[in-house]
């Protein structure tokens, strides 16, 4: 017997696994990054993938748009890898009045001065303009559509600018298969109806057919919304990119340069290599972590281990995910699509009607209670739950004791300690 400490919270939670059940325990490979944050920055810059260097691609009195994410991505620590960028592009002529910043915030809220702040950094904020792009109200630039249909509407103020460089981290994502590259145009600075068309391409075409599981984590093979975002930012024709990749101990470990797609690419290799763990085969149990506070610290968050999980387990097996979740669902309209609908059918119609990412992550989440024995241990209220089909316990060994009771005691198992960043792929 071993036993396996779990992150939940600002705590851990112990497993005891029978050696012969265990198939294996998940982590993510301690891979070493860059020596410093910055060090990562400026390798990437001097080395830009199939281009030149971005101060070689400009020139005086060039107008130079820098596409930033939001505070909801704040982690990725923009304000250490933004003035650096800056400096290279200044390094080709470039005055700070023709240097500005937009913030891809997609669908989401606006921010306050304090929040730009925060977000550049104080001397960069003084020196450029910061602004948020408005999905509904910006003028945009109509760039026709893309082969799937999706209108191509983006910020007029990043199309009239002479050079665009787009910014973000590269993790991994469960609809497009990775964040970052193509991701800064749309959705960052797209219209609502681009936003909403390109999202769409999640469900298959036919109603009533759910998800279309090609747009999943880790995968970009045929995937319809990674194609369709790629083709909208191909008519924007970012000159640069600069993405960064985050290390274990939440530092930028690696960050990649230059051709928008090239460089996007070599990224997702990166956190291929760290993250991306073969299996041998599926198991009748997957116990895995939310990795803990600040990624536990509500259900929408937590989710990423739920998705990760799903791709170690059989169909009907059994799956715990740990998610203290003290702020509860963390979204209003992931919440409502759990608690007000009754299935994926009914979800579905919903997210046809009016397509969000908090929806549809309320509907995968519905999807895999149906999918698998999906039991949840939480802070959150057993009674915010009730209805939806997920188990929920205090503890973990409350959730055992209930797997056990329902699929017996002689379960193959996988662990995964690292469950919101570990992809499992079965080899």
């Amino acid at each position: 017997m071993g036993t396996y400490g779990l992150k939940f919270g600002k705590g851990k939670m112990d497993i005891d696994v029978p050696e012969e059940n265990l198939l294996g325990v998940l982590y993510s490979r301690d891979i070493q990054g860059a020596s410093t944050e910055e060090e990562a920055i400026l390798k990437a810059l001097e080395n830009p993938i199939e281009s030149t260097r971005l101060r070689d691609k400009i020139k005086p009195g060039d107008t130079v748009c820098v596409v930033t994410c939001d505070l909801t991505r704040s982690w990725q620590h923009l304000s250490v890898y933004l003035p650096i960028l800056v400096e290279e592009i200044k390094e080709g002529g470039v005055r700070d009045d023709d240097i500005f910043f937009l913030v891809a915030t997609g669908t989401h809220r606006p921010h306050t001065p304090e929040e730009h702040k925060f977000l550049v950094g104080e001397e960069l904020y003084k020196r450029h303009r910061v602004m948020d792009h408005d999905c509904r109200n910006d003028p945009m630039t109509d760039f026709g559509q893309t082969s799937y249909g999706t209108p191509v509407r983006l910020n007029k103020k990043a199309a009239d600018a002479d050079h665009v460089v787009l910014t973000g981290a590269i993790t991994y994502h469960f609809m497009p298969g990775w964040s970052g590259g193509r991701k800064a145009a749309l959705p960052g600075i797209a219209s609502y109806e681009s936003v909403m068309a390109n999202h769409a391409l999640a469900l298959n075409p036919p109603p009533g057919k759910g998800r279309n599981l090609v747009c999943r984590t880790g995968n970009m093979d045929g995937n319809l919304i990674h194609l369709d975002m790629t083709e909208a930012a191909a008519k924007l024709a970012p000159s640069f990119l600069l993405n960064v990749i985050m290390g274990g101990n939440g530092k930028i470990g690696w960050a990649v340069a230059g051709d928008w797609q090239k460089a996007h690419e070599a990224g997702t290799g990166i956190v291929d290599s760290v993250d991306k763990i073969p299996i041998s085969g599926l198991a009748d149990l997957v116990v895995a972590s939310a990795c803990g506070y600040p990624k536990d610290m509500n259900f929408y968050q937590s989710a990423k281990a739920l998705f990760n999980a799903e791709a170690a387990v059989r169909p009907g097996g059994a799956v715990v995910i740990l998610a203290s979740c003290v702020e509860g669902y963390g979204n209003e309209e992931m919440q409502m699509m759990l608690q007000r609908f009754k299935n994926s059918d009914e979800r579905e119609i919903e997210l046809r009607r009016e397509f969000t990412i908090a929806k549809y992550v309320g509907h995968c989440v519905g999807y895999d209670a149906e999918k698998f024995d999906f039991h949840l241990v939480t802070d959150i209220e057993p009674a915010l739950l009730e209805g939806t089909g997920i188990n929920v316990s205090k503890t973990l060994d409350e959730a055992m004791e209930k797997v056990y009771s329902t699929h017996g005691r002689d379960l193959k198992t996988w662990l995964m300690p690292d469950g919101a960043n570990t992809l499992p792929v079965l080899t």
